[in-house]
């Protein structure tokens, strides 16, 4: 098992990058978007990997963190999810964004992904509901999650949501006082 990758980057492209080790050889990765972001062309880079063993080719799948690494990992033990649509799934924002997310049954934002439909994103959530915890996130879905739900409930879209919500101090607020307050600040 490949599971880090240390060396030059010597292409970032098109959803991959190219990583050359001291040794001379070169490790083609799927890269993360973050790490599409963070790898630069001809900068030293450290590439946490997991290798995709199938019948016909090795993949190898880079990330930035180990809870990004570690969302993919859980993403891959649903089942119809393959390491190219957990990708996909992680360039939908930030681990803890996505694992939120998930925690709070978050269907909407789920099938944002290409190839992921409802019934789909509807088996993540279910699946990995409170199983993310081990990954070091913080799960939002208390106050925080009651309060884009409510947004959500009165007619505002679940991005905008999250987005004026996330920007709220939630520290020692109920539900109500977050969902009053966003809505202050929801245009």
């Amino acid at each position: 098992m490949i599971s880090l990758i240390n060396g030059q980057v010597v292409s970032n492209k098109d959803g991959q990058v190219v990583v050359k080790t001291t040794g001379g050889v070169g490790y083609l990765v799927f890269a993360s978007l973050s790490g599409l972001k963070e790898w630069v062309v001809g900068k030293e880079a450290e590439v946490l990997t997991y290798l995709s063993v199938r019948e016909n080719a090795l993949d190898l799948f880079g990330f930035t963190t180990e809870a990004e690494r570690g969302l993919f990992k859980k993403l891959l033990d649903v089942s119809g999810i393959g390491p190219k649509s957990a990708l996909h799934i992680l360039s939908l924002g930030s681990v803890e964004d996505i694992s939120a997310a998930i925690n709070r049954g978050d269907v909407g934002y789920l099938t944002q992904v290409s190839g992921i439909g409802k019934k789909t994103a509807e088996r993540i959530a279910v699946e990995l509901k409170n199983k993310l915890a081990d990954l070091g996130v913080v799960d939002d879905g208390g106050p925080v999650g009651d309060a884009v739900a409510g947004l959500v409930s009165l007619g505002y879209s679940a991005t905008d949501a999250r987005v004026v919500v996330k920007g709220l101090n939630p520290s020692g607020k109920s539900s109500e006082a977050l969902l009053k307050e966003a809505l202050q600040k929801i245009k």
